[in-house]
């Protein structure tokens, strides 16, 4: 379970987080039986403490299967339990009448009457909250806690029990399950929003890209949408010169083979102003998104004075490297650091979100990074380092003639601006 790879590791917060609401519910209904058995046990004969503890066991056992079938219906898993829910409060109904019976045609004496008002306290309290669950709403939760309370006081009321003490029963159902309603359904109210912040995240990052891939289409539209209609334009001319027998049609279709050959040097440098990524704005656009997306982003180290096509490889690997942060794990802190030295620029890039199975360091973009950096001689490794820290380590070498970088090159990154991101 500790393990990465391991059942707990595979899951993403949102599912660790419902596992965990789901295990509060379920742990609830063993301390429900642990809080009945201690008034009961040597408080009463030994039939009806048989009964009270079997009937205290029931509700717990059917709190946890409603609890559960709730959970899924708030989570769009299933429809409304609206059978589970009656039959469940019919059971709390059932126990909290038996525990008034208890009261008043039991044993006497203060133990008796003190074993059965705490049953009849726990089951009517954890069964409000519970119930509530299955309802939408905060009128209908209220209506139902409300509904359990005087539900109690009337049955007292029927039973003979004294008008203060029906009372004070109606109060302390009421204010008990009122308690552990809210809870319930802010517990239900906050696994909802884990999942919903999850679904804004990866939307985020799809949007990133989708933004990306506009901008070149944008580009690509812009320079090779007038040279085709102008391209069109000449070639339909030259046909009906030719039709004609003119000689203008050879100098058209020359202007046409100038435009096309136009439009192909056009479309390398869009390509190539693509495909070249600035390190400085890929640094600061990673620290921009990393931030605004809850991740706490350092970056260290020299971002200028770098040969071209050093910084656009490294370009690069900040802009998977970010994308993979937002994608895969549950990272808090992410650090980035460049270090110059010895011919060679080495760019570390740590967050301690390290994946399971299908993590960043098995997916296809990491792939393209490698053959990209082995035509510079530049080498990548990625992978977990311990203690939940996934590490990803880039080297290139700096080319003979270009020397160290310069002291201006140590300066702290700029301040941060967004910039888009795509996925090589």
């Amino acid at each position: 379970m500790s393990g990465q790879d391991g059942w707990w590791g595979r899951k993403s917060t949102p599912a660790k987080f419902e596992t965990y609401t789901r295990g509060s519910f379920h742990l609830l209904a063993l301390i429900e039986m642990m809080t009945v058995c201690g008034p009961v046990i040597g408080q009463v004969g030994p039939r009806l403490t048989a009964l009270l503890l079997f009937l205290g066991a029931a509700h717990s056992v059917f709190f946890a299967v409603t609890a559960s079938h709730a959970l899924d219906w708030l989570r769009g898993q299933r429809e409304q339990p609206v059978r589970t829910l009656w039959t469940f409060s019919a059971c709390t109904a059932v126990v909290a009448v038996v525990a008034l019976a208890v009261t008043e045609f039991g044993p006497a004496g203060k133990e008796a009457d003190g074993a059965a008002g705490a049953l009849l306290t726990i089951v009517t309290a954890f069964g409000s909250g519970v119930v509530a669950l299955g309802v939408r709403g905060r009128r209908q939760m209220f209506t139902t806690v409300a509904g359990f309370a005087l539900g109690t006081g009337a049955v007292s009321l029927l039973l003979g029990l004294p008008g203060l003490v029906t009372a004070v029963i109606t109060l302390v159902v009421l204010a008990c399950g009122g308690f552990f309603a809210s809870t319930s359904l802010f517990s239900a109210w906050l696994l909802n929003a884990v999942y919903e912040l999850d679904e804004a995240r990866e939307t985020r990052a799809r949007l990133a890209v989708a933004e990306e891939r506009l901008r070149f289409g944008r580009d690509l539209h812009d320079v090779m949408g007038r040279n085709l209609a102008v391209i069109a334009l000449k070639s339909e001319l030259a046909v009906q010169l030719a039709q004609r027998e003119r000689p203008e049609a050879v100098t058209e279709m020359i202007e046409v083979q100038r435009l096309a050959h136009e439009a192909q040097r056009e479309v390398r440098e869009v390509v190539r102003g693509y495909r070249e990524a600035d390190l400085s704005g890929e640094l600061a656009g990673a620290q921009g998104v990393l931030t605004a997306a809850g991740i706490d982003c350092t970056v260290t180290g020299p971002s200028a004075g770098l040969p071209a096509p050093v910084q656009s490889a490294l370009g690069w690997v900040v802009r998977e490297a970010a994308t993979n942060v937002l994608r895969h794990g549950d990272a808090r802190h992410c650090t980035m650091a460049l270090r110059v030295g010895e011919g060679r620029v080495v760019l570390t890039v740590e967050n301690d979100g390290a994946p399971g199975t299908g993590g960043p360091g098995r997916g296809s973009g990491l792939v393209g990074l490698r053959e990209r950096l082995a035509e510079i001689g530049g080498t990548l490794r990625a992978g977990p380092a311990g203690d939940g820290v996934f590490l990803l380590t880039v080297e290139v070498p700096l080319p003979a003639h270009s020397g160290e970088a310069p002291p201006a090159a140590f300066a702290a990154v700029h301040t941060p601006r967004p910039v888009s991101e795509a996925t090589p």
